[in-house]
């Protein structure tokens, strides 16, 4: 049973619209929290994942606001975790909560197109992987997370989904606006906040709930808004979303921000975002997702206009420090291109060469107006080492990059599960290439060397999985 405090209960008494029903508010919150998924387009179209998942008996539901997204029911849940499965290992889909597929809607809505985006709080990255399929790997991410444990995480699920685009930062969001002024086409502020909605999760999310521990996260919520702001370039589009319900840190720190730029700030709408939007529409145009309308999750989601510039923050007083990559020569350049291509790795004019000692890199070439902005944790893709025979192929970059005609070598699902496992592969019939680059399922699972009749395994250690792996046929 969730835990609903008194106080709670009085505050969204008074924030619930007339017209839902409050009894039907706490059933929905004692209700257990329907699971979803999100197919990884990058990898893999929607018809052809349920083509493939077709075999296991998944009870896969269409999630209204998300083409990509599907509540999910499987009979084997407790034999066989989802995250255990060969398509999430291979990151064919991502495990996300229906409800935070909202904001990345809403920042995609009526056309729009950017090129370059912040994600200002981005682990565990669920939103910043599925902003990467809207752009399709083009242009660039800039993804920021402040808890220096979770960055790791964010960057094991953008690697998993075979993202290129993204650029991490490790930071206090309320650098940007000082550090990076108007420089984004569109920025997600998924704030912190105090996670009324996540009660059908986590039962016990409200125990140390209160009135003013609310106020507090919203003036943090407040100062995170006005920075993202001053980073957004006028016309650009700024989402505004949290997990939490009260009106304090969702409706009342966007009528802060409303109040200080009154002629640069556009509430667009959101009735039209997908059918029944209106249903947690707000009188503004915001979405206020109470878990009952559509049994997920609550939420709340805006999305804004910046109309015009604004008047730029003081500087930022600390230094960067000597940025450690050049870009490649031409030359240089071009052996490690031939030499990428030559075991099946491609890329186009959107990503460019740089390097670091013995490390080669692959950025984004729109994140480097930004270079020499703010210390970057990591850019895009670590591509190869150099050594005195040639080039050593990173794990991350041979799962983006491996094209159609890469030289592959499809294993065995018992030879897959080995390979997740961390231990070499002993094909019956060992392919003619020193070099290949192992699928499953016809996706890409690492590089292997051939060494005699075994392939030497080269999944990296911290990913290696143990347990039982992979869904069986229903």
């Amino acid at each position: 049973m969730a835990y609903l405090p008194d106080s709670f209960l009085e505050v969204m008494r008074a924030a619930m619209p007339a017209h839902l029903s409050f009894d039907d508010f706490i059933a929905a919150c004692q209700r257990p929290l329907r699971r979803s998924i999100r197919v990884n387009t990058l990898k893999i179209s929607v018809d052809d994942f349920l083509q493939l998942v077709a075999p296991y008996g998944w009870q896969l539901t269409p999630v209204p606001w998300c083409e990509e997204g599907f509540w999910i029911e499987r009979e084997d849940e407790d034999a066989l975790p989802l995250g255990s499965t060969a398509e999430h290992l291979s990151g064919l889909f991502y495990i996300q909560e229906a409800s935070s597929m909202l904001p990345v809607a809403a920042l995609f809505a009526e056309g729009h197109h950017p090129l370059r985006v912040m994600d200002v709080a981005a682990a565990p990255g669920s939103k910043t992987t599925q902003i990467a399929a809207r752009m399709n790997n083009q242009g660039a991410i800039l993804a920021n997370e402040y808890s220096a444990s979770r960055v790791k995480v964010l960057h094991a699920n953008i690697s998993r989904c075979g993202i290129a685009n993204v650029a991490l930062t490790h930071f206090d969001g309320r650098v940007f606006g000082a550090a990076m002024p108007e420089a984004f086409d569109a920025i997600l502020l998924d704030a912190p906040c105090s996670g009324e909605g996540v009660v059908r999760k986590d039962p016990d999310a409200l125990k140390n709930w209160s009135v003013d521990s609310n106020n507090a996260i919203a003036q943090t919520q407040r100062e995170l808004l006005e920075s993202a702001f001053h980073a957004l370039k006028p016309g650009g589009i700024l989402v505004y979303s949290t997990c939490t319900l009260n009106r304090e840190e969702n409706e009342d720190v966007l009528a802060w921000l409303l109040a200080e730029y009154p002629q640069a700030v556009e509430i667009t709408p959101l009735n039209a975002l997908f059918p029944e939007a209106d249903k947690a529409l707000t009188a503004e145009g915001y979405m206020h997702v109470f878990p009952q309308i559509y049994d997920c999750e609550g939420f709340f989601v805006a999305r804004l206009r910046k109309t015009t510039a604004i008047p730029a923050l003081p500087a930022p007083g600390y230094k960067v420090g000597k940025f450690p990559f050049v870009p490649m020569k031409t030359r240089e350049a071009a052996a490690v291109v031939q030499a990428a291509q030559a075991v099946g790795l491609q890329w186009d004019e959107t990503h460019s060469l740089w390097q670091r000692d013995k490390e080669i890199w692959l950025f984004p070439t729109e994140i480097e107006p930004l270079l020499g902005k703010v210390r970057f944790s990591r850019i895009g893709l670590r591509l190869a080492e150099t050594f005195n025979k040639g080039f050593r192929w990173q794990h991350e970059a041979v799962i983006a990059l491996a094209g159609e005609k890469s030289a592959r070598f499809e294993l065995t699902q018992e030879e897959a599960e080995e390979w997740y496992r961390g231990r070499d592969v002993w094909p019956e019939t060992p392919p003619d290439r020193d070099d290949v680059i192992v699928t499953f399922q016809g996706h890409p699972l690492g590089l292997a060397k051939k060494v005699g009749s075994r392939l030497k395994n080269s999944y990296p250690r911290e990913l290696v999985r143990d347990g039982k792996l992979f869904a069986g046929k229903a």
